[in-house]
């Protein structure tokens, strides 16, 4: 396949970035987007980017739930994107954790963020130009994943984000207070 055929994508962490952050978050009942996060998907899918979520969920190797939960978890998200006119391309989720992981969670594994692993794995499989694409985040590990696949990176404020603002200037990434914001400087190629 040449490069001319390659689509681009944004690469999207889940909490914190596109819904609130609630630790260890399971209960579609707590699910909540963060204010003007279906519409920034809606204005990057509408300019002709792939959405792909990149989530890590150690919840899964700490034995807090399980990987049928996160798979209906994301299914319940999807069907509340749809009244915005939302498609997701593909959901990528690590379930380990090199330290607290039980069982075959026990990995330090390529998948984890900040490794690179679910956005080189979409990228294949959707046939993705990471040097075209972003990753945005609210944590460095979303950055350094991003980083690392050779994406341009955007730190959001919401979530973890103004924990992490100083230490993304390591990685030249732009930092931006939402999604939203996020969307307006992608989609318009403008610096925030």
């Amino acid at each position: 396949m040449n490069d001319a055929a390659l689509r681009r994508a944004v690469f999207l962490d889940r909490d914190g970035t596109i819904n609130v952050e609630k630790e260890y978050l399971i209960d579609p009942l707590d699910f909540e987007f963060i204010p003007g996060a279906p519409e920034a998907l809606k204005s990057f899918q509408d300019a002709g980017f792939l959405l792909v979520i990149v989530s890590n969920q150690s919840g899964v190797a700490r034995g807090y739930f399980t990987e049928s939960q996160v798979n209906e978890l994301h299914q319940y998200m999807e069907k509340r994107l749809e009244p915005f006119g939302v498609t997701l391309d593909g959901i990528y989720y690590c379930p380990h954790h090199p330290e607290y992981g039980q069982g075959e969670y026990l990995s330090d594994c390529d998948c984890r963020k900040g490794k690179p692993g679910m956005l080189l794995k979409a990228a294949t499989k959707l046939q993705i130009d990471l040097s075209q694409s972003f990753m945005v985040g609210d944590k460095i590990a979303d950055i350094q994943a991003g980083h690392a696949a050779g994406c341009k990176t955007y730190l959001v404020k919401t979530g973890y984000g103004k924990n992490f603002e100083v230490a993304s200037k390591v990685y030249d990434c732009e930092v931006v207070d939402d999604l939203l914001v996020a969307s307006e400087c992608i989609v318009t190629e403008k610096k925030p």
